[in-house]
């Protein structure tokens, strides 16, 4: 018989070991996890759990959760008692016929050409970190980079010579992107003011980042959240109308290659996705952005 807590012990194990799973994904499968343990008062093992337990503890996350948030929650619990089913330690799914709720499937949001052009001049010569914002915002477009991938990149894992980009994604897993001629240039130009903040860092005495591609302002990594900031800080400074985000660039990259005849497949490698169906929500957005030119554009269109 297994105990509860040694169970999600191993599935967090196993999460992190055989999947490759990040850090912050499996904390947030525990935290979950750790939610519905805390509704089973009376069941000391994995084998005493049944849909009962699901359902009533889904049902009292309506009304305190958004759907979305319920939806993860479940998905959670899927994972982990697939985990334990295929381990045998237990003979029956208990999340099998429990139905979460129904979400909305929010369409990305992308920039025009011209606002990505905008939002790459926004940086200026005011700005201290002129050379560094400019480089990571054509680096995140030039890629499709998702903000973690770009903050955990290190010097060796760009070559200028064959111009392409070591990325570790989701899982661990890795793949090359080409990157265009602006944004090695952005990279190139922002190397020795890098240098300078290494320097600067080693004279008050702190250990150097001697890997990390982009630095703060105190010569350390550069975080996702600073990305984040700076990323919407230059999109209004642009008039870009919504916030601009990292993701939105990333959605840009995806929006304006099937535009441009680039096939699903390889927007798919680069993206980095698993599955093709997650690549092709940018086919709908294409097609209905496609329409509304055609709408606006064609003579008989009306």
């Amino acid at each position: 018989m297994s105990k509860i807590g040694a169970s999600v012990s191993s599935f967090l194990r196993w999460l992190e070991v055989e999947k490759g799973y990040s850090p912050h994904t499996i904390d947030g499968y525990g935290r979950d996890l750790t939610g519905f343990l805390k509704t089973l008062t009376d069941h000391s093992t994995v084998q005493d759990i049944n849909d009962v337990d699901v359902r009533r503890f889904v049902a009292g996350l309506y009304g305190k959760c958004s759907a979305a948030t319920v939806g993860r929650k479940l998905s959670a619990l899927r994972t982990y008692f697939r985990f334990l089913l295929r381990r045998g330690q237990i003979q029956v799914d208990p999340v099998i016929g429990v139905s979460g709720p129904k979400t909305k499937k929010h369409m990305p949001v992308f920039l025009t050409v011209d606002e990505v052009f905008s939002l790459l001049d926004a940086p200026g010569k005011k700005d201290r970190f002129m050379l560094r914002d400019r480089a990571i915002v054509e680096l995140l477009y030039s890629t499709g980079m998702r903000v973690a991938e770009l903050v955990s990149r290190n010097m060796n894992t760009l070559d200028f010579e064959t111009e392409m980009l070591m990325v570790t994604g989701k899982g661990q897993k890795e793949r090359l992107v080409p990157v265009g001629s602006p944004a090695l240039e952005a990279v190139r130009a922002w190397l020795p003011q890098r240098e300078q903040l290494v320097v600067e860092r080693a004279r008050r005495g702190h250990e150097i980042e001697r890997e990390a591609l982009f630095l703060n302002g105190r010569g350390g990594r550069l975080t996702s959240r600073s990305v984040e900031r700076l990323v919407k800080s230059y999109g209004q400074r642009a008039g870009i109308p919504q916030a601009v985000t990292p993701h939105a660039l990333r959605h840009s990259f995806a929006t304006h290659l099937l535009e441009m005849g680039a096939d699903l497949r390889s927007v798919q490698e680069l993206l980095g996705h698993v599955s093709l169906s997650t690549t092709q929500r940018y086919t709908h957005l294409t097609l209905d952005h496609l329409t509304e030119v055609y709408d606006k554009a064609h003579p008989h269109a009306k």
